[in-house]
């Protein structure tokens, strides 16, 4: 979100842009033959600048006013959409929940297709601990400057495999009472709970305040879960890494960097639009992106831990940030 870096990055573009890329990056001759392309400038950010929607499926940290930062005003969409905006500005994590959680941001332009990373996606992986969430992109084709138009999801190491299911939708169901599990059904015939953790939360309904529906449906992309049980006995588990692809994710590939982050830093996980693919899975060539979702990739809990759960702490454009 970081709206306030913009005054920060305009003085700093000032500065130094004589020695720089950054006008390489506004005037390099893009024409997309859309007048709704938008091009970077010297004001640009290149952290997100807005959260249109924020959908999070029930867990642990929904609603939560301690380490999950609500204050119990977030009854509205455009209430928790605030909620995550300060977060992201505080560079503090978002959760989005069990399977199907989503949030969308846009950028104050648009990202340009450069073949190779794009942009990135901050999450609070560590060795031992992923939480895998798949990435879609959308174009404003309309020009109307909302994510209304479709979207693409970004191809991972996971995509094609057998194990892995399209169109996988899982229903969430409003506890009758407060501090009571979450049920869910899903599309496979298959039927489970978030559990409710006493030990750790406190709040009354894992169920997001702001959805006034007393069921809802998320629909996305489900890997094969990779957590498991290390010590046999329940009290030590694994989420193991997937090879990439995937936000919030200890990927050797697309991390960058083959620091351990034994300390669980927030990290970035960077993505190629050229890996966008359409709804049968054949790619589709975007020459730019507008908004990115990401949407938690899995259906699993680990134990005492609770749901498997994707973290955002943010979103940049790749290219404009490594070169302001």
């Amino acid at each position: 979100m970081r709206l306030n870096k913009s005054a920060i990055i305009t003085i700093f573009a000032a500065v130094i842009c004589s020695s720089c890329n950054i006008d390489g990056y506004i005037t390099d001759g893009k024409d997309y033959g859309s007048s709704f392309y938008r091009p970077a400038t010297q004001q640009s950010s290149p952290y997100c600048t807005k959260v249109f929607e924020y959908t999070p499926a029930p867990g642990q940290f929904i609603n939560e006013t301690k380490t999950g930062g609500f204050d119990g005003t977030q009854t509205t969409a455009e209430a928790a959409c605030r909620y995550a905006e300060q977060r992201f500005n505080e560079d503090i994590w978002v959760s989005l929940g069990g399977f199907g959680g989503y949030i969308v941001v846009g950028f104050d332009h648009s990202i340009d297709n450069t073949g190779g990373y794009d942009f990135a996606v901050l999450g609070n992986s560590f060795s031992g601990s992923s939480e895998p969430g798949i990435v879609w992109v959308m174009q404003d084709e309309n020009g109307n400057g909302e994510p209304d138009d479709t979207w693409y999801e970004l191809a991972g190491s996971e995509t094609g495999k057998p194990e892995t299911i399209q169109n996988y939708a899982v229903t969430y169901y409003r506890p009758s009472e407060p501090q009571k599990p979450v049920q869910w059904t899903d599309n496979q015939g298959n039927s489970g709970e978030i559990d409710y953790l006493i030990q750790f939360h406190r709040q009354e309904y894992y169920y997001p305040l702001w959805i006034e529906a007393d069921s809802y449906t998320l629909t996305g992309t489900c890997l094969e879960p990779r957590n498991y049980d290390a010590s046999g006995n329940g009290s030590y588990w694994v989420n193991v890494e997937y090879d990439w692809g995937y936000a919030d994710n200890f990927s050797p590939i697309d991390r960058l960097t083959t620091d351990d982050n034994v300390n669980a830093d927030i990290n970035a996980n960077h993505f190629k639009i050229s890996n966008a693919i359409d709804a049968s899975g054949k790619h589709k060539q975007l020459d730019y992106i507008d908004f990115v979702k990401v949407q938690v990739g899995v259906n699993t809990k680990s134990g005492w831990l609770g749901e498997v759960s994707t973290e955002v702490c943010g979103f940049y454009d790749y290219r404009l940030k490594n070169e302001l």
